[in-house]
């Protein structure tokens, strides 16, 4: 159903930096490069991730709402990744935490503030 997800950026180079670290760890491959994006794949038919200076050259700004999940692989990968990126800039949004029954997560703000997370269900 989602063949890609956009974020946008003010800095693509520091962006493009911030996100090939975070996606090695999750074993994902840089897609392409262009201009004013980057894109990394995660396997043949399953959503790219896209990190973009706005078309309009207008500045990014960060979506009231929108928010990014990225699943992993279980609860350690869960507390690797979102260490990682903190250790690489990012703002904590709250955890590593069971969230309910069986859903783990680290909340966190890109470089550019966007919100994401990691998780996985144990």
């Amino acid at each position: 159903m989602i063949g890609y997800i956009t974020i946008g950026t003010n800095d693509l180079v520091r962006a493009a930096s911030f996100y090939d670290i975070i996606f090695k760890e999750m074993g994902a491959s840089k897609a392409f490069d262009a201009e004013r994006l980057t894109a990394w794949s995660f396997g043949e038919g399953k959503p790219l991730f896209t990190v973009t200076k706005p078309f309009d050259e207008s500045n990014a700004t960060v979506g009231n709402g929108v928010m990014v999940a990225l699943s992993a692989s279980s609860k350690e990968a869960v507390d690797k990744l979102h260490a990682k990126a903190l250790e690489l800039g990012a703002t904590t949004e709250g955890g590593p935490y069971l969230k309910g029954s069986n859903f783990y997560v680290g909340y966190f703000r890109d470089l550019d503030g966007n919100k994401l997370n990691f998780h996985c269900y144990i």
